[in-house]
């Protein structure tokens, strides 16, 4: 079942919080009120996983102009990403929540717990601010991703919201044309 148009489900989880330099709390309520992005990934302390939340750290500045806040999440615990951020180069820019999700509630809430493994799939979510999911992308764990493509999907998702009734085509960056569907439309595209 499709998450895309859903609301995030009730989850409470800690998170370390690396400019504050402390652990706090996280809820589905967290998430309402501006836009989020939502990281998953499957475990600190390995391999692609820091390089993807290095590149997501070089878009941090971008997206919280957008007025989004980035949490990562895996299923270590909220001590875990604190000791991984004091201890890796990478991790250590950080500057945004990290949720630990031991019990894998939250994995569960958003569809991409492996069960086997225990561990979160490589999932993205953008959340607009009434904590509706409108962007699901699922990688396999040995394909890492772009942020700069997450910039592109806040951004198109904000235009849709802001403009009800225009769609955003492929490629589709900020000032370009959109669409209006309609009858004069079909079959000219």
């Amino acid at each position: 079942m499709s998450l895309i148009g859903k609301e995030v489900q009730p989850f409470q989880a800690k998170a370390y919080h690396p400019v504050k330099d402390e652990f706090i709390d996280v809820t589905e309520e967290s998430l309402k009120g501006q836009w989020s992005v939502v990281v998953f990934y499957p475990a600190d302390f390995s391999f692609v996983c820091p390089t993807e939340l290095e590149d997501l750290q070089e878009q941090y500045d971008t997206l919280k102009e957008l007025g989004v806040e980035v949490y990562s999440v895996s299923t270590d615990t909220h001590f875990v990403h604190k000791g991984w951020h004091d201890n890796s180069e990478k991790i250590g820019k950080i500057k945004y929540p990290m949720i630990g999700d031991p019990s894998g509630i939250v994995s569960r809430n958003f569809d991409v717990l492996n069960e086997e493994s225990g561990l979160a799939d490589r999932g993205t979510f953008v959340i607009d601010p009434d904590g509706v999911i409108q962007t699901v992308e699922i990688n396999a764990d040995g394909i890492g991703r772009d942020a700069s493509v997450i910039v592109d999907k806040v951004k198109a998702a904000q235009y849709v919201r802001k403009n009800p009734g225009e769609v955003c085509p492929a490629k589709w960056e900020e000032g370009s044309e959109t669409l209006t569907p309609s009858l004069d439309l079909v079959g000219k595209i």
